[in-house]
């Protein structure tokens, strides 16, 4: 039922069963918020939102308070002001003095809600927050001195993720945020998937920073240094950078690269491609032997580890195959180092992904190659647009470039991997040339796309052999299919899991506080690639065909599993 309210003096439409806030929103009315989720039941905490009725000159927090017929509101009188700015200063009262320090200066919503209420003096002085920093993640740092106990972490750690590697401690004044019995996140629960940096509105949680290692690599003139970047990267930075959002970069970004000092640039998505091939004949192998169904991609390191911690007992299912990041890095220090008469311990690899659980998945154990790690540092996308401007790149006065071959050449598909639901989409194309020796009538599989939580889709493949898929993003998400096949659901034979919701395009290490149109022009752009470009399928990349005549054989063979391949197994101790 619709009816309306006044705002501000001026009439506007309302909806039965709103919230305020919902309201206010979509009249283009802007109510600053901190502790709100969209999506999510309000708590009305931080208070930031408060509005007043103008008939009680009651204060009110718009993000819980349901939209009544007759309201009549004022969202900024004298009195609204006060009580935003007053609750500004008392956050600001005891947190830490160093925004120019801070990775989030100039991207903090403390420091703008500062600006926007003009706090200029310290009227309240609190006793300052004296938390250690804590560095014993291998992908994310924790500064609580800077929390303003928003919970949003907190939130989307349990009702997104399923995590729970974060809560509330304490009560009262004493309550903080942090891991069980307050220790490292290194021995929580933590995926690193890295969902509690894009809600931290401060610099409390960031990404633990590999800057140093790789200026150092990119000093030394005894050093080799490869650089690759993933399918998504090349979509998601145009924003960071000023530009429309989704504008693909791809060629721009490899002179960029280079005029950084980089010596080689590789697309992931060539091993994207390579990802496919292997994962798609392992795929087939399953079904035609009766091996482990449903099984389950291995791409996503913050999912690999909740199946470690949370689903050991799906183990079995998960693919061998390493992720693009980890097919590329074992690459680049065997077949690239023997063919450019290269040592691999003087190649130093770097990899620009979005997501912080690259961080974590490229010092594990089952990374390495005889003791030497097949990827050295990892960046962000946040991170990489700061060497960027570092080295004073120019990305509107640049001509592009190709990535350096062999590694550099993709097809469409390999660069499907961005998006929730592309790796199942790219997988069933090249599985289905495989078995029918032909290709799809129409490779675009819709019941694939889309930011949904959860896609399933039935194929077929052949006329005796349909098979059932799904595609699901989010943990908590994942978490409900996998119940559902514990219970004895069997139609499901493949499953694409992505820790973050969306996919990679919305990764923990993309740029923050994008909005939900951005993230939408981002998916556009990659499934736009997908219709342009004449190579649509990972069987038909002419690198990949030359890689396997030259080097690995097939798919599958003794060398791809010594490289390609790897195993895991259940963590008793969640240490790192």
């Amino acid at each position: 039922m619709n009816f309306t309210i006044e705002v501000n003096n001026q009439k506007i439409e309302a909806v039965k069963g709103e919230t305020l806030l919902d309201t206010l929103t979509a009249n283009g009315i802007k109510v600053p918020t901190l502790c709100h989720m969209k999506g999510m039941i309000p708590t009305g905490a931080c208070r930031i939102c408060v509005v007043e009725q103008k008939l009680t000159g009651k204060l009110i927090t718009a993000c819980s308070y349901p939209v009544e017929e007759g309201m009549q509101i004022l969202t900024n009188s004298p009195k609204v002001t006060e009580s935003r700015k007053t609750i500004v200063e008392l956050l600001l009262s005891n947190h830490p003095d160093d925004c120019l320090y801070c990775s989030r200066n100039k991207n903090c919503e403390l420091q703008d809600l500062a600006e926007t209420y003009h706090v200029r003096e310290r009227r309240i002085r609190g006793k300052k927050n004296t938390h250690h920093l804590d560095l014993s993640s291998a992908s994310i740092v924790r500064d609580p001195a800077k929390c303003i106990l928003c919970a949003r972490c907190v939130r989307v750690c349990d009702e997104i993720m399923n995590v729970n590697a974060i809560d509330i401690l304490y009560r009262g004044s004493k309550s903080e945020i942090g891991t069980t019995f307050n220790k490292g996140l290194n021995t929580s629960s933590c995926v690193n998937c890295g969902q509690c940096i894009m809600v931290c509105p401060t610099g409390a949680l960031t990404e633990k920073d590999h800057f140093p290692e790789i200026l150092e690599a990119l000093a030394h003139t005894n050093k080799t240094v490869v650089v690759q970047y993933a399918p998504s990267i090349t979509v998601s930075i145009a924003e960071e950078l000023g530009l429309k959002a989704g504008e693909d970069l791809n060629g721009i970004m490899n002179a960029a690269l280079r005029k950084i000092g980089f010596d080689y640039v590789f697309d992931t998505s060539f091993t994207a491609d390579l990802t496919i091939m292997e994962e798609s004949a392992e795929l087939i192998h399953r079904i035609v032997n009766g091996g482990t169904l449903p099984m389950i991609t291995s791409c996503c390191p913050g999912w690999v580890k909740y199946a470690e911690e949370f689903a050991p007992e799906f183990i079995p299912n998960l693919s061998s195959c390493k992720s693009p990041q980890q097919m590329m890095g074992a690459l680049v220090k065997s077949h690239f180092a023997e063919i450019s008469n290269l040592k691999p311990e003087d190649i130093y690899s770097v990899s620009i992904m979005p997501c912080t659980a690259k961080k974590f998945e490229g010092q594990r154990k089952e990374m390495t190659q005889k003791g030497i790690s097949d990827i050295d540092a990892v960046l962000t996308t946040r991170e990489f647009v700061k060497l960027i401007q570092l080295f004073g790149i120019d990305m509107n006065n640049i001509e592009p470039q190709l990535a350096d071959s062999p590694l550099g050449i993709r097809s469409s598909a390999g660069k499907l991997f961005a998006n929730s639901g592309g790796v199942m989409e790219a997988a069933i194309r090249t599985a289905y040339f495989k078995l029918n020796g032909k290709e799809m009538v129409n490779f675009k599989i819709p019941p694939l796309r889309g930011t949904k939580g959860c896609k399933t889709a039935k194929i077929q493949i052949t006329e005796k052999l349909e098979i059932g898929v799904a595609v699901v993003s989010g943990l908590s998400n994942a978490e409900e299919l996998l119940k559902e096949i514990k219970n004895g659901r069997k139609d499901i034979h493949f499953i694409e899991v992505m820790a973050c919701p969306g996919g990679c395009i919305s990764g923990g290490g993309q740029p923050i506080n994008s909005n939900e149109e951005a993230l939408k022009e981002r998916i556009k752009s990659i499934y736009k690639i997908d219709e342009k470009e004449p190579i649509k399928v990972s069987h038909k990349n002419p690198e990949i065909i030359d890689i396997y005549k030259d080097f690995l054989g097939e798919p599958l063979s003794h060398k791809s599993h010594d490289l390609l391949h790897t195993s895991y197994a259940k963590r008793d101790d969640v240490i790192l």
